[in-house]
């Protein structure tokens, strides 16, 4: 029998190829355009994806040998789950290998925000030493910290913000977590809740039909004109246009993202033309560590080639694929 066949569409950590190397046989997209890699599949008896590209229902059609499919991350809305199901391909992924650094990039966003470090930076390479007296911040400490989904890297972001700043902690999700409502004394509550009667806030919820455009011009109009808002979701989840005139009109006092509507986003972007937005290019989970666990996605790709359950499946097929 001959080494299974993996097409990776962005290389990974060496971690993870060590893991597959002596079974199987690596492939290098060089183009994640659907027409080229319609015909690169026909073969391939595994894939691994990252963030950029996607892995449709034609693609699937045209890889008869295809049996899993392994997301470098979390986020899987670039799959066809549907379509994965019933073909009988497994989708797996890596549900806490960035929870760390995304919930740390969380704060690294806020602190910009709420010191002015951005501002204060420019003003010193251009000799405005002054500026000490003028750009006065704030504290994160002992502020609300609100959530909206306590996922699990929600729930990262409310531990280092109870833990480290002394925060109190409210959040908004579909479902309830006593056990860490205990443990950090979150309080679960409702969207307009945390919009209004939080300092700080941390969108952490998953793409889906019902949070696409959730956040929009009245729940910013919930929020103090003292509070921050940082999306390190998706970047449909709010509304981009409505968010710029907020923060134009200066109706609330920040905002970050490191997701966009339309990745990459061009640098053009109107949010980036204000003092009051800081952005970062989709790198919140672009740490050494978290690359590394990431690139584990290996391991439960090698065990479903071996004809094994995986340890993170996101699916589970209706049949066995061919």
């Amino acid at each position: 029998m001959g080494k299974f066949k993996v097409l990776l569409y962005e290389d990974i950590r060496e971690e993870g190829k060590a893991i597959l190397k002596d079974k199987t046989d690596l492939f290098f997209a060089k183009s994640l355009e659907e027409s080229y890699l319609i015909e690169q599949v026909k073969e391939i008896d595994g894939m691994i994806v990252r963030a950029n590209g996607k892995v449709t229902r034609r693609m699937m059609e045209a890889a008869p040998k295809l049996k899993v499919i392994g997301r470098h991350g979390v986020g899987v809305e670039n799959i066809d789950l549907e379509a994965a199901t019933e073909r009988g391909i497994w989708v797996v992924n890596t549900p806490d290998a960035n929870d760390v650094s995304v919930a740390e990039h969380f704060f690294g966003l806020a602190l910009m925000l709420s010191k002015m470090l951005k501002k204060g930076d420019m003003a010193l390479r251009e000799g405005r030493w002054e500026v000490r007296y003028q750009y006065i911040g704030n504290e994160l400490h002992g502020k609300t910290l609100g959530i909206l989904g306590f996922g699990r890297i929600g729930k990262a972001v409310g531990r280092i913000g109870y833990k480290g700043f002394d925060m109190k902690v409210l959040y908004y999700d579909a479902l309830r977590y006593e056990e860490v409502e205990k443990e950090i004394e979150a309080v679960k509550t409702n969207l307009e809740e945390v919009m209004s009667g939080s300092d700080f806030i941390s969108i952490n919820l998953p793409m889906l039909p019902v949070t696409k455009g959730l956040i929009g011009e009245g729940e910013f109009g919930m929020m103090r004109p003292t509070a921050y808002i940082i999306n390190l979701a998706r970047g449909p989840i709010w509304d981009e246009k409505a968010l710029y005139k907020v923060l134009k009109e200066g109706r609330i006092a920040g905002a970050g993202a490191d997701v966009f509507e339309v990745e990459p986003a061009a640098k053009e972007h109107p949010l980036f033309q204000l003092e009051n937005f800081v952005g970062t290019p989709h790198s919140a989970a672009h740490t050494e560590e978290a690359l590394r666990r990431m690139s584990l996605v290996a391991v439960d790709i090698l065990r479903v080639l071996e004809g094994k359950e995986p340890v993170y499946p996101v699916n589970r097929p209706v049949k066995k694929n061919r």
